[in-house]
This record gives C-alpha cells, structure tokens and sequence, in this order.
C-alpha cells in the first residue's frame, strides 16, 4: 500500500494523487500539515528517499528564507525542524514498503506502482 503525505493545496501534490487514484494501488493519504510527522516517521521517510535530507525542505517558502537559509544543520536538526514546521517538509511524499520517493515531477511515483 502507498502513503501520501499530501498538500491539497499543492498542484504537484494533487497532480500524484491523480496519478496513485488513476492505477489499482490501495493507498493513504497523510494530510501533513493536520497530521504533521514525527521526528522517527521523518527519519523512516528519509532513509527510504535515499537521499539528502535536503530534498525533504521545500526551500522556496518564506519560512526557510527568513528563518533558516545558510544555516548548517545536521540531519538531525533540519528533522527536528520538519517536523516542528510541517509547511517546509517537500510535496508531496509517497512511500511504499521499503521505498520512498517526492512527487516532483509526479511522474517520480511511477516507480513504486506495481504495474511499473
């Protein structure tokens, strides 16, 4: 089963949703910014995006401008901030089993549907 940490106001976000809800995968779908993740779901996120941490920070938002632009955090500490600020966590996220990957382009999540 997939899970999407989705943005409804996000048309990249709604653009994957698209693409999951057009196939026959069963999935969730995490509003983050309700259901905010924690610190552990964010660390079990990223270890399966295989990727720097700085691909789960949207770096375009105001917040991350004014607050955190040229500071060298550790893993660890951009986690803490993710989830204490769930508005800079990339959108959307989809994650399936083992494996994770960000709906930008939406195409990304082609490679976690079972027909793919």
């Amino acid at each position: 089963m997939l899970t999407v940490y989705h943005n409804p106001r996000c048309r990249k976000s709604r653009e994957t949703l698209q693409l999951i809800q057009n196939t026959e995968e069963e999935f969730e779908v995490i509003e983050y910014l309700k259901d905010t993740p924690s610190e552990e779901t964010l660390r079990k996120i990223l270890s399966k995006l295989e990727l720097p941490v700085d691909y789960m920070i949207r770096k375009n938002e105001p917040l991350f401008k004014e607050e955190f632009k040229g500071k060298q955090l550790s893993d660890e500490e951009w986690i803490k901030v993710l989830s204490e600020n769930p508005s800079l966590i990339e959108r959307p996220i989809v994650v399936k089993d083992g494996q994770a990957v960000t709906g930008r382009p939406p195409e990304n999540v082609n490679r976690l549907l079972s027909d793919h």
